[in-house]
């Protein structure tokens, strides 16, 4: 599963149809590729013009100097990214049956991975985050991955530690594990996307990483 792409159309040289949403969004999509490929340092407004089929001035207008646009980009991938994430815990670690947290443990984690793995989107906001996060502390702050996402699955598995189907003393030391033995791996092994695997590789590897979660965090 991708980020969805819809809010941030695909375009080139040429002027995008629309009004100012869609130029914003042209412009942070353009903006995204080419931070991702260059970094922010080889990365020119007019070259984001360009690749967004729009004025200089249309970008000035919109976010004031590129500083402006790379934080605005990296702030809307990321809750782009973050909808997708709670999307997923939804689906898995809400209302789980008291006989199906295992499975649901699994699924969430296998589809979490895959999702990880499959984003080109979600490829190229890490590597944006990880190369600039020295020039700009905002990259770090506390509501960025890895605290945004892990918080998140802190609250969901906190709740299922109240119902007694897990025993979790600390929500948050426990989603950070639960990120490390399979986010993490996946991370890991495949050099945050730069070596591909297969759909078996990374649900094998989620699958073990969330058993291994479950052997420690499960009621004894």
């Amino acid at each position: 599963m991708a980020i969805e792409a819809s809010a941030h159309p695909r375009s080139g040289p040429g002027r995008p149809p629309g009004g100012s949403e869609r130029k914003r969004a042209a412009i942070e999509h353009a903006a995204m590729d080419l931070f991702a490929r260059d970094g922010f340092d080889g990365t020119s407004v007019d070259a984001i013009a360009e690749e967004a089929g729009v004025s200089k001035r249309t970008i000035y207008n919109h976010y004031g100097d590129k500083e402006n646009l790379f934080l605005s980009v990296v702030q809307h991938g990321f809750e782009a990214l973050m909808t997708v994430v709670i999307g997923i815990m939804d689906k898995y670690l809400t209302d789980i049956p008291d006989d199906a947290v295992e499975q649901n443990m699994i699924e969430f984690s296998c589809e979490l991975a895959l999702m990880a793995a499959r984003s080109p989107e979600r490829a190229a906001l890490v590597r944006v985050m990880m190369t600039e996060a020295p020039r700009f502390p905002a990259l770090q702050a506390a509501q960025m991955r890895p605290r945004g996402i892990t918080a998140a699955i802190a609250g969901k598995l906190a709740r299922l530690s109240d119902r007694g189907l897990l025993n979790v003393p600390d929500p948050e030391d426990a989603a950070n594990h639960l990120f490390a033995l399979t986010m993490g791996q996946m991370n890991n092994r495949s050099f945050y996307g730069t070596r591909p695997m297969t759909d078996e590789e990374i649900t094998t590897m989620a699958t073990s990483g969330a058993r291994v979660f479950l052997r420690a965090y499960r009621p004894r």
